[in-house]
């Protein structure tokens, strides 16, 4: 896989997914914690035919997000889910308002 960066085209060595000792090893984070915001909803997956858990590499950042959430809220995993999608859906909707105030006024 390569990507342009910078008008450059340099080969990327990123994997295209991560097994669960390797999420687990990068992210800091006890494999059975990891499990359990698999189970809540928290983490998206992939399982092989037999049953193992993938990451895709976006979800270390999305694993920084829960664990700094809980830190500094104090909330359990198990709430973190709604946090989180309101979190997400007021950034939507901010998107949504700056990119209607940059078209300017409606004139009707």
């Amino acid at each position: 896989m390569t990507e342009t960066i910078t008008g450059t085209r340099w080969p990327l060595a990123r994997p295209y997914r991560l097994s669960l000792d390797s999420f687990a090893r990068i992210t800091g984070v006890h494999p059975e914690l990891i499990r359990r915001l698999v189970t809540l909803g928290l983490l998206e997956i992939s399982r092989d035919a037999e049953g193992a858990l993938w990451f895709d590499p976006s979800q270390v950042r999305e694993m920084a997000r829960i664990q700094r959430l809980h830190l500094r809220l104090g909330l359990g995993y198990a709430s973190l889910g709604l946090v989180m999608d309101l979190l997400d859906r007021i950034s939507d909707l901010e998107r949504s308002q700056r990119s209607r105030s940059e078209r300017g006024p409606r004139w009707t």
